[in-house]
C-alpha cells in the first residue's frame, strides 16, 4: 500500500460510522415525532384514495388526522400518506370519527394543499366510471383533476359578472319541440333531448341559447365537443351572447398553469359554465344544471388511457346520478344516440322536413370511369363552376398529401419500396417516389410484374386534388386544409377549398356548393362503424352549406348511407344501423369487451373470470404483437359483464400475475 493510500483507507471506517450515527438520529427524530402527533378533536379520520393503479387496494384507506391537519385536511384535499413503505399521493374524500381499523392508523404525512379539488360528486363519479369500465379510480381522477400548480393556486378567482338579462331564443325557431325544451331549462327543470343539426344552422350559436336558458334559471352547464376549433366556436358564440367572464374553456394548448387556474375558478364556483374536450366531462360545475355533447360519433370522444371512457357515457352517467338536462347534438346521429330516443331516455329535436328541402339541394352521382383519369363527373364539375359565381365551394377529399398511394400504369399492381416492401409515395408533382416505411427514394421504379416502368395514383391526396382543381378551373383561388396546415374559416370569396376529413374550415357566410369527393374510399375501411363514420364524415361537411346551396356526393347512389345522405335523414339511417347490429348481437344491442395480452395472461384470465349467464368467448385471434378475447353478453348484462371484469382485475392483481389489457365497449373491434 503506498504512503498516500493509507489515510484514505483509516478514514472510511470512520465516514461509515458518522453516516450510520446520523442515520439513527434521522429514525430517532422520526420516532420521537411520530409518538408526539396528537389526533385530531372532531373527526380525527381521514378517508384517503391513494394514488396506486393496483386494482386490489382501489378503495379508501382510514389514517389519523394529526390536530396539526385539523383544519387543511378537508374532504377534496391533496395529501401524502405512508403506504407500502413509501410516501404516495391522495385525496381526502371523507373525515368521521371512527374506523372500522382494528390496529393503530398510520397519521397522514402532510396535506399538500388543502384546496377542494377533487368534488364530492366527481369523487362518487369516478367510482362510477371505474366499475363501468372495470378500471381504477386512480387512473380515473388523473383523467379528472390536472396536476398541482402551486403558484396559480395561490391567486384568487375572480367572481363572475352578473348574468346579463337576455331575450327569447332566436337560433331554435325552426326546430320542431325546441321551444318547450328551452323552457324547461329556463324554470330549472331537466330535459333530455338528441338533437340534429341542418343546413344552415349556427350550432354553437344554438347551444350558447340552452346554456344561457340554464345559466338564467341559476344553474351551470357543461359542454364537450371533439377537438380546439370547436371549442373556439362555441367560446366566440357563448362571449357574444353573455360577454366575457362567465365560462372558461378546459383545454390543454394554454399550458399546465392556464388549465389549473380555469379549473380552479369551475371548482371554487366563480364560473359555472364549462366548455371543452373530452377530459372537461369531469369539471366540478357548481350547480350543474345541463350536460351538452356535440358529435357524439367522433372518435376523440374516446379516451386513449385507462380505463378508455367514452366522453358520451361519462355525461350521460353523470346525467343520471345528478339529475341534470342532457342534449346530445350532432349533424349525424350514432345507433346509439338513437337508443336512447327509442328507449324514451331522450326527445327528438330535429327540423321538419319541408324546411330541409328548402335549405339545400343533395344529390349523389356515380363516378365517371376512373380510368381516363378524372374524379370529377360532369354534375359536380357544374356544382362547381355555379357556386364559384356566388361565393367559396368546398371539395372534401378523404386523403391528405399528394398520392397516397401508387400503383402501377400497366397491370395496376400495387407500387413497393425494393429495400422493404413498404408502400410508395409521392410527396409532390415534381418529387420522385419514396418509401412510406423506410423513406428510400426511388427514383427508377421498374414493376416486378410486368416490368411497367410507369405509375398512377389510385388514391389521390387533397394536395393533388388543389392541383387538378386548380388545372379545372383557372383563375380561381384554391385553398387546400389538412393536417398541420388547418384553415379555420375563410370569407365570402369565390375560393375553391380543398380539405381532409375533420379539417374543413368553416365560411362566413356558408358555401355556395359542397362536393363529396371518393365516397368508395370512406366506404373501404374494415370496421363495425364504417358506414356511420363515413355518413357522419359526409354530414359534417355538408352540413357547411349556405342556405337553398348545393351538395354533390360522388359514389354509388344505390349505398345505403349515401340514400341517407340525399334524404338528409340522420334519424332514419342509425335506425337501420341500430336493426342490423341487433340481429348480428352487435352494439348497442350487446355489450363487449376485448381482453388484449399473451397467450398465457389470456389462459389464466379464461379460468379466473366468471362470465355472466348468456356470455360468449371469441378468440383468443391475433391483434398486432399479442392475442385478444373478445367478450359479448346481451346489453341487459352489461352491469354483470363489468362487475365480472373488475373481480378479475383484483384476483390478477392481488397474485401478480402477467398484466393484461381490457376495454368495455371499445369503439372497435
Amino acid at each position: 500500500m503506498s504512503s498516500h493510500e493509507a489515510p484514505e483507507a483509516e478514514m472510511l471506517p470512520g465516514l461509515r460510522a458518522a453516516v450510520d450515527d446520523a442515520r439513527a438520529k434521522a429514525a430517532a427524530t422520526r420516532r420521537r415525532k411520530a409518538a408526539a402527533w396528537q389526533p385530531a378533536e372532531t373527526d380525527p379520520v381521514a378517508r384517503v384514495l391513494v394514488d396506486i393503479a393496483l386494482a386490489h387496494l382501489d378503495r379508501p384507506f382510514d389514517y389519523a388526522v394529526p390536530v396539526s391537519m385539523a383544519e387543511s385536511a378537508v374532504p377534496g384535499a391533496r395529501v401524502k400518506v405512508r403506504f407500502a413503505g413509501q410516501d404516495v399521493d391522495g385525496y381526502v374524500v371523507e373525515r368521521a370519527g371512527s374506523t372500522d381499523h382494528t390496529g393503530t392508523l398510520q397519521p397522514l404525512r402532510r396535506v399538500v394543499s388543502p384546496e377542494r379539488v377533487l368534488a364530492p360528486e366527481i369523487a362518487e363519479l369516478s367510482e362510477t366510471i371505474a366499475r363501468r369500465y372495470a378500471g381504477a379510480r386512480s387512473d380515473v381522477l388523473r383523467l379528472a383533476v390536472p396536476p398541482r400548480h402551486a403558484a396559480t393556486e395561490k391567486v384568487a378567482s375572480t367572481p363572475a359578472p352578473q348574468a346579463p338579462a337576455l331575450g327569447a331564443p332566436t337560433t331554435w325557431s325552426e326546430v320542431a319541440h325546441a321551444d318547450a325544451f328551452l323552457g324547461h331549462l329556463g324554470t330549472g327543470k331537466s330535459p333530455r333531448a338528441v338533437w340534429a343539426a341542418a343546413p344552415g344552422d349556427d350550432w354553437p350559436a344554438m347551444v350558447a341559447e340552452a346554456v344561457a336558458m340554464t345559466y338564467a334559471s341559476g344553474r351551470g352547464a357543461l359542454v364537450c365537443v371533439p377537438d380546439r376549433r370547436d371549442v373556439a366556436r362555441v367560446d366566440a358564440a357563448l362571449s357574444h351572447l353573455l360577454g366575457e367572464g362567465h365560462h372558461v374553456c378546459l383545454t390543454a394548448d394554454g399550458g399546465p398553469a392556464a388549465r389549473y387556474r380555469d379549473f380552479l375558478a369551475v371548482s371554487r364556483g366563480a364560473r359555472r359554465i364549462v366548455v371543452g374536450t373530452r377530459s372537461a366531462a369531469f369539471a366540478p360545475v357548481h350547480d350543474l344544471g345541463l350536460v351538452v355533447l356535440w358529435d357524439d360519433g367522433d372518435d376523440l370522444h374516446a379516451e386513449p388511457r385507462a380505463p378508455y371512457p367514452h366522453t358520451r357515457e361519462v355525461l350521460l352517467l353523470r346525467a343520471g346520478q345528478q339529475g341534470t338536462a342532457a342534449l346530445l347534438g350532432g349533424v349525424a346521429r350514432t345507433p346509439e344516440a338513437q337508443q336512447l330516443v327509442a328507449t324514451g331516455w331522450a326527445h327528438e329535436l330535429a327540423v321538419p322536413r319541408e324546411v330541409l328541402r328548402r335549405r339545400a339541394r343533395v344529390e349523389v352521382v356515380p363516378a365517371e370511369d376512373r380510368s381516363v383519369g378524372t374524379r370529377v363527373p360532369r354534375a359536380a364539375y357544374d356544382a362547381i363552376r355555379n357556386g364559384l359565381a356566388t361565393g367559396p365551394v368546398l371539395v372534401q377529399t378523404p386523403r391528405a398529401g399528394y398520392a397516397a398511394s401508387l400503383a402501377c400504369d400497366t397491370c395496376r399492381s400495387p407500387a413497393r419500396c425494393p429495400v422493404c416492401t413498404g408502400p410508395l409515395v409521392v410527396d409532390g408533382p415534381a418529387v420522385p417516389p419514396h418509401c412510406r416505411w423506410c423513406g428510400h427514394v426511388e427514383p427508377a421504379w421498374a414493376c416486378p410484374t410486368c416490368g411497367g416502368h410507369g405509375l398512377r395514383a389510385p388514391v389521390r391526396g387533397e394536395a393533388r386534388t388543389a392541383e387538378e382543381l386548380g388545372r379545372m378551373f383557372p383563375g380561381t383561388t384554391v385553398r387546400s386544409s389538412s393536417g398541420d396546415r388547418v384553415v379555420d374559416r375563410v370569407g365570402a370569396s369565390a375560393d375553391l377549398v380543398v380539405a381532409t376529413v375533420g379539417a374543413e374550415p368553416v365560411a362566413d357566410e356558408g358555401y355556395a356548393a359542397v362536393v363529396v369527393l371518393d365516397t368508395w374510399l370512406s366506404l373501404a375501411r374494415d370496421d363495425l362503424r364504417v358506414a356511420e363514420e363515413a355518413l357522419r364524415r359526409w354530414f359534417n361537411a355538408a352540413v357547411l352549406v349556405r342556405p337553398g346551396g348545393h351538395v354533390v356526393a360522388v359514389g354509388d347512389p344505390a349505398h345505403p348511407a349515401l340514400q341517407a345522405l340525399v334524404r338528409w335523414d340522420p334519424a332514419g339511417f342509425a335506425r337501420r344501423e341500430a336493426h342490423e347490429r341487433s340481429q348480428a348481437h352487435l352494439p348497442p344491442a350487446a355489450r363487449l369487451a376485448t381482453v388484449t395480452g399473451d397467450l398465457g395472461a389470456l389462459d389464466d384470465v379464461l379460468h379466473l373470470l366468471d362470465l355472466p349467464d348468456g356470455a360468449e368467448v371469441l378468440g383468443p385471434v391475433p391483434a398486432d404483437d399479442e392475442h385478444r378475447v373478445l367478450l359479448r353478453v346481451p346489453r341487459s348484462s352489461g352491469e354483470a359483464l363489468s362487475r365480472s371484469l373488475g373481480d378479475l382485475q383484483r384476483v390478477r392483481s392481488a397474485r401478480k400475475l402477467d398484466p393484461v389489457r381490457i376495454q368495455v365497449d371499445p369503439l372497435t373491434i
